[in-house]
């Protein structure tokens, strides 16, 4: 890949799946029968698309799912694309639409273990996120305090389908984890409008995948302006935010407007004593997929000179969905420098890799 030859990739966020029978020796009773009679039972968001969710090269030969088989990752990705590290994000956190918070808790914790068995040891690049359910925070921090220190896995991760903004108090324990932890946060769409899960537009609810899809980011403003003014950097001051596959060009603007507001509104949230964009730049990250692709690819870069972006980009492919961004067909605009930190650089400090 001659693009990235003089350097390796770390991605950030790659979807093992596994089917709902994989978990079964790791889950205690009821929860196994359960899962063994009617499946996992995900509240999805249950908008279609015409061109599905998965590649279809990406399917295994054996019939099973899309990113369930180790080797067909390694092949497909991993080795042709020099990637050192990929980090596993599953879907498990979707789970966090469902209405029992100790069947979730449960569902997590035997995804979890049957990661670490039954992934981590297939290939070097393999790291893994810690998935744990938002509807009971206690039990989620129990989670992470019980793999914390396990080398394979780098970060947790949530679903940004939720009842209410994700900086708000009741989430904090899961925080305070990541934080005891050493673990970055990662939230992840997939199951808004869901479940349990609040509407997936400020609007309400849509008609169409395109349309969630494409306002798929207004759920990250919305958590990232509640982290930011619930106080969460200022409480948890080691804690780094990675908002994963949520796009990346709304980010300046929300923060200009966020300034802008603070300036006038600052005595409503005195923990703050840091203008609002300080506390994102300082703490949070975004993955590149999916990225804007407008016709002029200058407007993205003058975007990204306005987010110092080279400090705050994560590359990931979201293999094997079917917007895939082929590590060599993106960011080719880049000066080489901050290409090696977005595709490189950025990732081995977070997850603290070499």
């Amino acid at each position: 890949m001659a693009a990235n030859a003089a350097y390796p990739i770390i991605d950030a966020d790659i979807h093992n799946e596994q089917e709902d029978r994989a978990l079964l020796p790791y889950l205690p009773e009821p929860w196994r029968s359960r899962v063994a009679g009617s499946g996992i039972g995900y509240a999805m968001s249950g908008y279609w698309s015409p061109v599905g969710v998965m590649r279809k090269d990406a399917l295994p030969p054996n019939g099973a799912r899309a990113g369930s088989v180790p080797e067909l990752i390694v092949e497909q990705l991993i080795e042709p694309f020099q990637v050192e590290a990929a980090v596993l994000t599953g879907v498990v956190y979707n789970i966090s639409t469902t209405h029992d918070p100790d069947y979730a808790a449960a569902i997590c914790s035997a995804y979890n273990d049957y990661v670490a068995h039954e992934w981590l040891g297939k290939h070097p690049s393999f790291k893994a996120a810690i998935a744990v359910s938002t509807l009971d925070p206690e039990l989620a921090a129990r989670e992470i305090d019980r793999l914390a220190g396990h080398p394979g896995f780098v970060e947790v991760i949530i679903s940004s389908a939720a009842r209410f903004p994700l900086g708000q108090r009741y989430y904090h324990p899961i925080y305070a984890a990541c934080e005891r932890a050493g673990l970055p946060l990662a939230v992840h769409p997939g199951a808004e409008g869901g479940g349990l899960s609040t509407a997936p537009t400020a609007a309400g609810y849509p008609s169409r995948y395109l349309e969630w899809h494409t306002n798929l980011s207004q759920m990250f403003m919305a958590h990232l302006v509640s982290f930011v003014c619930e106080g969460v950097f200022v409480k948890f001051p080691s804690l780094k935010l990675v908002l994963v596959e949520g796009g990346v060009a709304w980010l300046a603007p929300l923060l200009w407007r966020l300034d802008k507001n603070y300036k006038a509104l600052r005595s409503t949230v005195p923990w703050l004593t840091r203008l609002p964009s300080e506390y994102v730049r300082d703490h949070c990250y975004l993955t590149t997929q999916p990225i804007e692709e407008p016709d002029n690819p200058q407007h993205l870069a003058d975007l990204f000179n306005m987010m110092d972006a080279e400090n705050m980009l994560l590359y990931s492919s979201d293999y094997p969905h079917w917007d895939f961004d082929a590590p060599d067909k993106i960011l080719r605009k880049l000066k080489p420098e901050a290409r090696r930190k977005v595709f490189y650089d950025n990732a081995r400090q977070l997850y603290r890799l070499g």
